[in-house]
């Protein structure tokens, strides 16, 4: 029988400064790791002032070590977070399978990587944090300052609200990691400060991994702290803040965009109903039993709704499929960047372009191609959605000089181009539409934050505001337009109306 493949484990060690303490965290490495691991200790030193890399030197020269040793030195301070980095890139680079975070000033005990270890080894877990937090009074017993512990609870506590998570704390930097929970995280986008072990929390539960706690022996030394506490805190905060707005996509940070892949269809958009919303106001809207043109139909869910709901013989039009189990009278896979579907317009009572315009490539050319395809309109209404880049929360982000576009919302990845109430009219009518009817959607409160008091009452205050400056307070404009008649059509009716009164004119003199 084979013997069984031992998993590889690098034990990294973070030093600076820390050629008194270096030698004993080294040694205090328990041996009996060997017996279910393959083990290198790396130790990288970050540009110190003192004989960090010296020392590491002679112990790997000594061989006093139970494990290989590598000694790396930065010539340039890469500070906390950034030395983590590059360790972490040696690990993947490396193809180990876990990587166990020490420090190299002695704070944290080497002697229970194994208890820490285990869920790792048995598939239980993707990261396994040593809390100080767990187990009542330990942290006091074990030298931790008062306002530290203080500080902890009170961070610990805000970022668990704000994260909707349980962890006892988030502030201890003995971590291990399995390297494939790594690979799935872009650890290497995040700060170099010490908040990087905030990040790389958030990440990790950002990305649904599944991430233990297990109690730790607290020791606290004469080692000289590098934190500056009260801007640790502020940004421990405020990147935390960052990340939970990002899921209302006000703000956009690719550190922050490792969510697991939606199974979904490229084409399936949520239908937005129950509250104010296009969806909403073109369902009530559109007539019962009408002839309707969804250009852009995103799979066909309000489509389908119409047929349903409203008794409407509905034709979809979408550069995608229909999305499974969509049945409509009519659908045609056409993409609208390159002309108007063949489809005869002035049949239809509605033509639908809800959240599309903002997609085309040069709507100028779609609306002068549609203009043309509704020359003989004379019932047809074009009914159009798009996001309002005129929002109150963008002209906020744009004074601190932000503009990202992110995974939803008004500055949506694949969004090319943006209006505002004046640009959408100013196309229109430039293009040989009238627009007869425009108005504000408030911001989607019940998709950001759930359907509940806050949402509702922030929905209810933005019609308010709505009512008071639309320009600003509106997220999205729905617009209601017809077709002016075309030139020809001008001229044919001047020329047909010239004839009749000369006639007339004729048969009075005669």
């Amino acid at each position: 029988m084979t013997e069984q493949k031992k998993s590889r484990l690098l034990v990294f060690v973070v030093a600076y400064n820390a050629e008194r303490t270096l030698e004993t965290v080294l040694s205090r490495i328990p041996p009996s790791l060997a017996d279910d691991y393959e083990v290198e200790i790396l130790a990288i030193d970050d540009a110190s002032a003192d004989r960090t890399f010296e020392i590491g030197q002679e112990i790997k020269t000594a061989r006093s070590l139970s494990f290989p040793l590598r000694v790396l030195f930065n010539p340039i301070n890469q500070g906390y977070g950034g030395n983590q980095k590059i360790g972490y890139h040696y690990a993947l680079k490396n193809n180990f399978d876990f990587v166990a975070l020490l420090h190299g000033d002695g704070q944290y005990a080497p002697e229970v990587l194994p208890e820490l270890l285990k869920p790792l080894a048995e598939g239980a877990a993707d990261a396994v944090f040593g809390s100080r937090m767990l187990t009542r009074g330990v942290a006091l017993k074990g030298g931790m300052p008062r306002y530290k512990f203080v500080g902890n609870k009170i961070l610990t506590w805000c970022q668990n609200r704000l994260l909707r998570t349980a962890f006892s704390e988030f502030h201890s930097g003995y971590r291990v990691y399995s390297t494939a929970a790594l690979k799935k995280i872009p650890f290497d986008r995040n700060t170099n400060d010490f908040h990087f072990d905030t990040e790389i929390i958030i990440q990790l539960v950002i990305a649904g991994m599944r991430v233990r706690e297990l109690p730790i022996p607290t020791y606290y030394g004469d080692e000289i702290c590098h934190v500056n506490g009260m801007r640790y805190a502020w940004n421990v905060i405020i990147t935390t803040v960052k990340s939970r707005i990002q899921e209302w996509s006000i703000l956009y940070d690719s550190k922050f965009d490792c969510g697991p892949a939606r199974q979904k269809e490229h084409f399936e958009h949520e239908l937005k109903l129950g509250y104010d919303s296009p969806h909403t106001a073109t369902l009530n809207m559109v007539a019962a039993g009408s002839k309707v043109l969804q250009l852009g139909c995103a799979g066909g869910f309000m489509s389908a709704l119409l047929e349903h709901e409203r008794g409407c013989e509905v034709t979809g039009v979408d550069k995608f499929p229909l999305a499974a189990k969509v049945k409509l009278s009519r659908f045609i896979q056409h993409d609208l960047n390159t002309s108007i579907p063949d489809v005869d317009i002035p049949a239809y009572d509605y033509v639908l372009l809800l959240d599309i315009i903002e997609h085309l490539n040069v709507p100028e050319i779609f609306f002068d191609r549609l203009r043309d395809a509704m020359r003989h309109c004379t019932k047809t209404q074009l009914i159009i959605s798009t996001p309002n880049v005129g929002f109150v929360i963008i002209r906020l982000m744009l004074l601190l000089g932000q503009f990202n576009y992110g995974k939803r919302g008004i500055l949506d990845m694949t969004h090319t181009r943006l209006f505002t109430f004046s640009s959408l009219r100013h196309l229109l009518e430039q293009r040989g539409f009238q627009v007869t009817k425009s108005h504000g959607i408030p911001a989607p409160y019940p998709v950001a934050l759930g359907d509940n008091r806050l949402s509702r009452f922030l929905l209810s205050l933005n019609r308010i505001c709505l009512r008071i400056f639309p320009t600003l307070f509106s997220y999205q404009i729905l617009a209601v337009a017809v077709p002016e008649p075309s030139l020809e059509l001008l001229l044919q009716t001047a020329i047909i109306e010239s004839a009749t009164r000369a006639s007339t004119l004729k048969s009075a003199s005669g």
